[in-house]
């Protein structure tokens, strides 16, 4: 809103701008085209002194041209009949000795947005890529692609683009990145720059050169580029190496995304890389810089997706400050629920339990959830600390502790019976929605192990009239069916009380229709109402798993130094899988966690079936979730079963997993070291079917290799085993 009087002013402005005595005052005259810009930026509308700002602009002084530039941009719009004035002046400064004055009109002049500006601009610009300052050449480099932006619909200039290609090659820094980024702009719609051979050289050896930014910026261009041997990948490697430490973190990021990009067919070079740049990853989680340190946490936790173990040591170092915002804090307390280890299990506990109490309730609440992810591997002394949560009755944490009981007796039914002592003595009940529906789920599942079940129930029942939330009702209504069929002289009146209420009085649809469908069940009977309420469970053997399954890195090394790794477990179901190193076509699905429908393959997952003659090519991809292979495991029959006679090798997982994954067999999950039985769970693709497997080593410490393949294939079976076992013979003779 222009301020009061400000008409006046504009007019006081003018007449100033006009008197020959304040011209030839230099100071004077500053002043007021200061005065002018002032009142620009307030908002008052200055246009009608564009004819003195224009005669203000001839003058050597370059502050005063800075100012009166910045009055031209602005008002060419609104005025461009008087801006066409302005050209012959911005010309003529194109060709002035100060090389200062000649870049800023220049740039000026690409920044006018008026109708038919190109053909006064085009010829400047094509004469300042060869002038002999590096300054004005920076500007007409941009200034290129500044005119691309004015006519996007024209065709492009291959003049100009030659032009620009061959200042690649420009002694200054500077304006070999700028041609990089106009080249970019231009060539938009052809897919951008190309980077051969001579270019990526070429800029590989200015790298030191360049600043931070063009440093990453370049590097990222290189991502373009795929050398044409191994003695041309390595050379490059070696050039591009120190950037792996350096102190800026754009600079390693994008250094270690083009490793990662380069060394797709060689795992043991991008682990390598990885690790060299571990302290530099490090050091950015400490940046003083928030915004910094929850980026570099982002990708740290990416790349613990291919190796859990790689900062297990250094989980000190994530470890919550008070002063630190809580979407650092929350990142941290997920990082340090994937350290854990038997060495730091108990420390990384003791720290998680004090963040159980802190005054933010979402902090409080995703420690106590990662204290439960824990809790699939280390159930006691997570169970321990969880009950012991319970105690407080603060009303937000014994909702967290609820709804981690419910996942953790999912995951872990061994833990069963140690939740429904827990629940039980639990006085305290939850008020918001979702700690009400892990309560009524666990009393639903096993109230037949909680004495107190019935009468927990009938507390909800009661004041289902007051209850707002539809999906609470309807797990009320789940649980009271589920209790009934193990409880029923306790639980017929109120679950006929519940189902009258809902069918006749409740105006929600869904949950008149889930009360509906369980009476129409009874009227069926119980054991039809047991069929279909109370599904196939989980195999109990299973539950000794511990493991975590751990991704080749070509899964997510093309969104490393990306925005994807910020948006946390969201992106990771879209991840496809990478290039397959070893000749077979890529296989792209949307969802790994979907690899399977109704047990079967997707059309369109198999690459044709080989020779049963012939040792089968295996492969990694598409990806296996836990779910999927738990689902395929149980409803397949055992196709071959065979003792190896080969002891279990003692080495690490991590051995373990690597060997494995060099002949293209992904572990998926294995039980602790000191197990018994000790089972490892494992997957192949062998053409379309998939191989699932299990080793067992009993008590007698006899290893048995047990397989299931969707479809079956007899000759993809018999090389799968001969692999596996030269891998335990080569893991046991080293």
């Amino acid at each position: 809103m222009p301020y009061f009087g400000c008409e006046e002013t504009v007019k006081d402005l003018k007449r100033a701008l006009s008197n020959p005595n304040v011209q030839a005052d230099r100071l004077r005259y500053r002043n007021y085209i200061t005065r002018v810009i002032r009142c620009m930026t307030e908002g008052v509308d200055v246009s009608s002194v564009f004819m003195e700002m224009v005669k203000a602009s001839a003058t050597v002084d370059v502050v005063q041209k800075k100012l009166v530039f910045l009055y031209m941009v602005t008002f060419a719009g609104a005025k461009p009949d008087m801006a066409l004035l302005a050209i012959n002046t911005l010309r003529k400064d194109c060709d002035n000795p100060n090389p200062m004055i000649r870049g800023l009109a220049l740039r000026n002049m690409c920044n006018l947005r008026m109708p038919g500006i190109i053909e006064y601009i085009h010829q400047p610009v094509m004469n300042a890529l060869r002038d002999k300052s590096a300054y004005v050449r920076r500007v007409a480099v941009l200034g290129c692609a500044k005119i691309h932006s004015l006519q996007p619909n024209a065709e492009i200039d291959g003049g100009v683009v030659n032009e620009l290609y061959n200042l690649l090659r420009d002694p200054d820094p500077v304006v070999m990145v700028n041609c990089l980024r106009a080249l970019e702009e231009i060539l938009h719609h052809e897919g951008g720059v190309v980077i051969n051979k001579p270019i990526a050289h070429h800029l590989i050896n200015r790298l030191k050169d360049l600043d931070s930014w063009s440093q990453s910026e370049v590097l990222t261009f290189l991502l373009r580029y795929r050398p044409r041997n191994d003695d041309e990948l390595f050379d490059i490697l070696s050039l591009i190496d120190t950037f792996l430490l350096s102190a800026q973190p754009p600079v390693m990021a994008a250094t270690l995304r083009l490793f990662l990009h380069l060394a797709s067919a060689h795992p043991t070079v991008q682990a390598d890389a990885l690790t060299r740049a571990r302290g530099p990853l490090l050091a950015a989680c400490g940046a003083a810089a928030r915004e910094m340190r929850f980026t570099a946490l982002c990708h740290v936790q990416q790349v613990l997706r291919s190796q859990p173990t790689a900062y297990g040591s250094h989980y000190k170092r994530f470890f919550c400050a008070f002063s630190e915002p809580a979407y650092v804090k929350l990142r941290k307390i997920e990082i340090l629920a994937e350290l854990v280890n038997d060495e730091n299990v108990a420390l990384i506990l003791e720290e998680l339990k004090g963040y159980c109490t802190d005054v933010s309730t979402e902090l409080a609440q995703a420690a106590i959830k990662a204290i439960g992810r824990i809790g699939r591997t280390y159930t006691e002394k997570c169970l321990e600390i969880l009950t012991g949560l319970l105690a407080l009755k603060q009303e937000h944490i014994t909702s967290a502790v609820l709804q981690t009981y419910r996942d953790l007796v999912w995951f872990c039914p061994q833990s069963t019976a140690a939740v429904c002592r827990a629940v039980e003595g639990c006085d305290d009940l939850p008020q918001d929605d979702e700690g009400k529906q892990a309560l009524l789920w666990l009393l639903g599942v096993h109230g037949e192990q909680i004495s107190s079940a019935p009468y927990v129930l009938e507390g909800f029942i009661d004041g289902i009239k007051m209850e707002i939330s539809s999906a609470v009702k309807m797990e009320l209504l789940t649980a009271s069916l589920k209790l009934f069929l193990s409880r029923p002289a306790e639980t017929q009146d109120m679950l006929g009380r519940l189902l009258h209420y809902c069918i006749e009085e409740d105006s929600d649809m869904c949950v008149r229709d889930r009360a509906l469908l369980h009476y129409r069940l009874l009227q069926c009977g119980v054991n039809e109402t047991r069929k279909v309420l109370l599904g196939p469970k989980s195999d109990p053997s299973m539950t000794i798993i511990t493991g975590r399954t751990e991704e080749p890195v070509n899964h997510w090394a093309s969104s490393f130094n990306t925005l994807d790794p910020l948006l946390g477990a969201e992106s990771r179901a879209q991840d496809v899988p990478g290039e397959i190193s070893d000749g077979d076509e890529e296989i792209r699905i949307n969802d790994p966690d979907q690899a399977f429908q109704n047990g079967t393959l997707k059309e369109g997952d198999t690459d044709g079936a080989p020779d049963a003659s012939e040792e089968p090519r295996l492969s990694l991809s598409p990806l296996v979730s836990h779910d999927a292979f738990e689902k395929l495991w149980m409803e397949l029959q055992v196709l071959h079963r065979q003792c190896l006679g080969v002891p279990r090798p003692s080495v690490s997982p991590d051995t373990l997993n690597s060997a494995f994954q060099l002949v293209k067999i992904q572990i998926l999950a294995y039980s602790r070291s000191d197990a018994r039985p000790w089972k490892l769970y494992m997957y192949s693709w062998s053409g379309g079917s998939v191989i699932l497997a299990e080793l067992l080593q009993d008590s007698a410490d006899t290893v048995t290799l047990s397989i299931k393949q969707h479809p079956e294939e007899r000759g993809a079976v018999e090389g799968f085993v001969s692999v596996v076992s030269n891998v335990l013979r080569t893991l046991n003779s080293s």
